[in-house]
């Protein structure tokens, strides 16, 4: 199994729905992947047209299992003052290929696409675009072990 690091950079959203009831909505995305997860800053007054060009670390590993497991999943929401925040949709991005890519290749690279946002009936609610770059770990050499059970001589 190898292990690496993969950045998640989200750039903006398209086209979000607005939740609340004046039209204004100050959209943040919650990213996770595999129990880690990690939240971008609130948009204030960006409405349905957010940038954020913020990047984010996850570890990874790969191989670990069926494809399920490889979900980057943004879950695009909306920042309110006095109620609970509200759910703009969420967007799954699938990463296993890119891992696999990665692994090949000493790291890979997904250029900045746009991702649907779906709400929970499966209808669309925007769109967000995000780039991702996988990078494998490299293995420090050990210096100034025994390397094999020989010692190099002071003499």
């Amino acid at each position: 199994m190898a292990i690496g690091f993969m950045e998640v950079q989200l750039l903006k959203a398209n086209d979000l729905k607005v939740t609340d009831f004046f039209g204004k909505i100050d959209p943040y995305v919650v990213i996770q992947y595999k129990g880690q997860e990690q939240r971008s800053t609130v948009a204030n007054g960006q409405g349905r047209n957010p940038t954020w060009n913020e990047k984010f670390m996850f570890r990874a590993e790969y191989p670990t299992g069926s494809g399920d497991q490889y979900k980057l999943i943004l879950k695009i929401m909306d920042k309110d003052t006095f109620s609970k925040d509200d759910s703009l949709g969420q967007a799954i991005i699938y990463v296993k290929d890119l891992l696999a890519q990665g692994i090949e290749n000493g790291g890979a690279k997904l250029q900045a696409l746009k991702y649907r946002v779906i709400d929970e009936n499966n209808s669309y609610c925007g769109e967000v675009d995000v780039a991702i770059t996988f990078t494998p770990k490299v293995e420090e050499k050990f210096i100034g072990e025994d390397i094999g059970g020989w010692k190099e001589s002071s003499y």
